[in-house]
């Protein structure tokens, strides 16, 4: 049999089997795993990307009049409604009588789970169709969005959604550094949609997980929820950097690891003062910006990844900052009324990062190029703020 010529063909050959599957579910869940290529290979802009395809392939197969191939133009019409043609897609005589079941789902629940230190949460949306024969179980979508990076990293779809939501309520309940809650759907909808539309720009997307395959029939569920009509309320605003510096200066924590209280001027002041400021920048650059929101993923970053390439660290701040750390980590937790496990299981992270941080600043290998140019400026003694006596040691070290 000669290799299918196309994509479309390609498509049509790989979903030959379609009309022997037994429900709208099993349907759409192909649809969705044949798409996961087209979002997948995309380099930017994947949602227009698959939209894209699918109005290219309702056009390209019009006049294909099998079983088949009116099949998967329903299935694909389904999943992506605002394709081109998707509207004129109608329901062929030809095709299983569970084509009219496709796309046809209303929500059932809407909730989220995550970790008390705010680095995941998961949404949960239950959703049945009104026949549930030719439709297919009560089935759940689930989006992973990850606060540290600011994207919905996985999305996946399971076919039980009984099973899947009694297994997620029995894990909180026996771990309490998780929470489990129900979710307004607008607000659900709006924080996966956000998310979503920023992994899709990603250049690579994140490698595990089922995000590819079950996005095209995760995007088409989440469509239907209602939109969110009104934002969220304003939360009070919290402490300052400036605040919280004093605060952390002060603090138990501080006094208990041995740093410089807020009124010290000894030698150890101004490295203490530059670690602090380090955290706060640190924070600044993470979605969300709160400081406080500190935890073992948070502090992996800033050790071993963030203080390396953007900031220069001499002989006394390399030696100040895991105290720093550790301190801040037992007053932040206080500060958001952590449980103490989950204090503890930050603290427990700090004291294992420690010995790679000093590791890495010994070897200076996660040094940015700019962060190598100012440390060897200062190695040598030169002020990287002054501007003269730069260009003296650029003019010195120009090559001949």
């Amino acid at each position: 049999m000669p290799a299918p010529q196309t994509a479309y063909e390609a498509v049509l050959h790989a979903a030959r089997d379609v009309t022997k599957l037994g429900c709208a579910l099993d349907a759409e869940m192909l649809g969705s795993a044949l798409l996961g290529s087209v979002y997948s290979v995309a380099e930017e802009q994947r949602a227009d990307a698959v939209r894209e395809f699918v109005g290219r392939f309702l056009v390209a197969t019009k006049a294909r009049h099998t079983p088949e191939a009116a099949t998967v133009r329903a299935v694909f019409a389904a999943l992506v409604p605002d394709a081109d043609g998707a509207a004129e897609v109608g329901h062929d005589e030809q095709a299983p009588s569970w084509v009219t079941q496709l796309g046809r789902v209303r929500p059932t629940g809407c909730f989220a789970y995550g970790d008390v230190y705010g680095d995941q949460t998961s949404y949960v949306v239950t959703f049945a169709y009104p026949d549930g024969a030719d439709g297919g179980p009560e089935h759940a979508v689930v989006a992973v969005v990850d606060h540290n990076i600011g994207i919905t990293k996985d999305v996946f779809v399971s076919a039980s959604a009984g099973a899947l939501l009694s297994e997620i309520r029995a894990l909180c309940e026996a771990d309490e550094l998780t929470w489990f809650r129900s979710e307004d759907p607008g607000r659900l909808r709006d924080e996966v949609g956000r998310h979503l539309e920023i992994t899709g720009e990603l250049t690579e997307l994140p490698s595990d997980g089922s995000l590819a395959t079950d996005y095209a029939l995760a995007a088409a569920r989440l469509a239907r929820l209602p939109v969110l009509t009104t934002p969220p309320l304003d939360e009070p605003t919290g402490p300052t950097g400036a605040d919280l510096a004093r605060d952390f200066a002060d603090s138990p924590e501080a006094a208990a690891e041995g740093l410089p209280a807020g009124n010290d001027q000894d030698a150890d002041q101004a490295s203490f003062a530059f670690c602090v400021s380090l955290i706060l920048d640190h924070a600044d650059s993470l979605p969300g910006a709160d400081p406080l929101r500190w935890s073992p993923a948070v502090a992996g970053l800033f050790l071993l990844d963030w203080v390396h390439r953007r900031a220069v660290l001499d002989i006394d701040d390399a030696a100040m900052l895991p105290p720093v750390v550790k301190a801040w980590t037992a007053f932040a937790g206080r500060k958001r009324g952590l449980p103490a496990a989950a204090v503890a299981g930050t603290a427990t992270a700090v004291e294992e990062l420690i010995p790679e941080f000093v590791r890495l600043y010994r070897t200076g290998e996660r040094r940015s190029p700019a962060t190598a140019a100012v440390a060897q400026l200062i190695a040598e003694g030169i002020d990287p703020n002054d501007t003269s006596a730069i260009e003296a040691w650029l003019e010195a070290n120009r090559d001949d």
